[in-house]
């Protein structure tokens, strides 16, 4: 199965940046795309943002375009979601996610086959 760690989640304030990355363990397994999504206290978990494995093609959240950039390194099977700008509301939980089969929607958590731990960024007005 793939293990995916993220790290970089922090405390920052309105306008600051916070640069999060996820490693990925993957075995055998083919990886496709890679996903991230948060999760504010009491919300559901929402897309963020994906990038292709291979082709390094982003799309993006309307709430984020033009503030958070994801980035990849295949060498080292680790994507980063670089969040500049940051607001209050973009507080929560951030989960990168592994997209193994293609098999879903590129927006919804069911799209994706393997998740990371969490990594909480909490930023202050």
């Amino acid at each position: 199965q793939v293990q995916l760690v993220e790290s970089g989640g922090g405390l920052v304030q309105a306008g600051g940046s916070l640069r999060l990355s996820c490693a990925a363990s993957r075995g055998t397994y083919r990886i496709y795309a890679m996903g991230w999504f948060r999760q504010a206290p009491g919300k559901e978990r929402e897309f963020v943002g994906r990038i292709a494995w291979s082709s390094s093609t982003t799309y993006y959240a309307g709430s984020v375009k033009g503030r958070f950039t994801i980035s990849r390194d295949n060498a080292k099977n680790s994507v980063y979601l670089q969040m500049n700008s940051l607001k209050p509301d973009d507080t929560a939980v951030y989960y990168c996610a592994a997209d193994l089969s293609l098999g879903g929607s590129v927006y919804n958590p069911s799209g994706y086959d393997a998740w990371g731990q969490g990594t909480q960024v909490t930023v202050s007005s």
